[in-house]
């Protein structure tokens, strides 16, 4: 079990004391004094692993089970001994050009809050170092914990929406180039970042209800001067979702304008085609008529038969190239 506690560590008064060897123990403490709360942080526990803590915190079930499992959505249950929040952290690596998601349970309880991670994304250990160092904010107990997890997972949202924003306008850039050549690689890059963004999407978009919920009355186990403090995470919530919905809709006119701007240019190349096609077509067909050799053709036996049937194959090529020249189909 000490192989998935991150931290596992009492606050009296907004000051973090000693990490207690039994949980269980510091549990039953942490509940016979009003201004304690235990906070324990695991990662990706197993089932057996978890039990214990099931059984000593009262968790429900269904939210054992949704912490087990991972790939859930954001969401905000509330049952009889606990709140559960599920949040989902988003890091993006400028260097790799790859977008991660994690997953970031919470459980708000009598004194006591629960955080289980899955994934790489891990924003845990700056809100911990942050909140040691503002004791009259862990002072609110778990309610505290559950707003800084949620305000620094949102803020990362900005963060990453902002890099997203600056990597799309390189995409635009780079797609509208005088020099830049049509073909299934741009088009590939368009549909993989329209499917980070959707994955971004599946992060920020389903939070706004669960924050919302926060911020009114009638959730158990919130302090009520909490409520501000999630209004505050809901605009920063709502600035996300109209940069992600900025980031969807360039995304696709992008899409469509590169979409066109390929049928025009293949419309081009076929106009060039057609072009030379009908360039070498005449010739052709002269030559064609004339391979025959049927003995009463005309001017077959003249002497000059065969330089002015060249003559005029050259002299048709010219007017042609000469008309299509000047419809700009060259």
């Amino acid at each position: 079990m000490r192989g998935v506690i991150v931290d596992c560590v009492l606050y009296r008064r907004g000051r973090r004391t000693e990490r207690p060897q039994d949980f269980s123990a510091a549990l039953r403490e942490a509940r016979s004094s009003a201004d304690t709360f235990l906070w324990i942080g695991l990662y990706e526990p197993t089932e057996a692993e978890f039990d214990q803590v099931t059984r000593d915190f009262g968790l429900h079930p269904l939210a054992v089970e949704d912490s087990l499992h991972a790939h859930q959505r954001p969401k905000l249950e509330v049952y009889a001994d606990s709140l559960f929040l599920v949040l989902k952290p988003v890091a993006y690596d400028e260097t790799a050009d790859a977008l991660s998601t994690g997953e970031l349970m919470v459980f708000v309880g009598d004194s006591f809050v629960l955080t289980v991670r899955h994934g790489a994304a891990n924003p845990l250990g700056s809100v911990r170092e942050r909140l040691e160092e503002s004791p009259d904010v862990l002072r609110h107990g778990p309610t505290a914990v559950m707003y800084a997890v949620s305000d620094t997972v949102v803020d990362q949202y900005l963060d990453v929406a902002a890099t997203l924003h600056t990597a799309l306008g390189e995409l635009e850039a780079g797609v509208f180039a005088k020099d830049a050549r049509v073909g299934t690689g741009t088009a590939n890059r368009i549909y993989e970042f329209k499917r980070r963004a959707l994955e971004f999407r599946r992060a920020t978009v389903p939070l706004t209800d669960p924050v919302a919920r926060l911020t009114g009355a009638g959730v158990p186990f919130v302090h009520k001067d909490a409520r501000l403090f999630f209004r505050d995470v809901a605009d920063h919530l709502s600035r996300v979702n109209e940069q992600v919905e900025a980031i969807d809709r360039l995304l696709t006119d992008i899409l469509s304008a590169y979409l066109a701007q390929m049928g025009v240019r293949q419309n081009d190349d076929m106009r060039k085609i057609s072009a030379w096609a009908a360039m070498f077509a005449v010739p052709t067909a002269i030559a064609g008529v004339y391979g025959m050799n049927f003995e009463h053709m005309p001017e077959l036996h003249w002497v000059w038969g065969y330089p002015a049937t060249l003559l005029l194959m050259v002299t048709i090529c010219v007017v042609l190239f000469r008309i299509f020249k000047r419809r700009d189909w060259f």
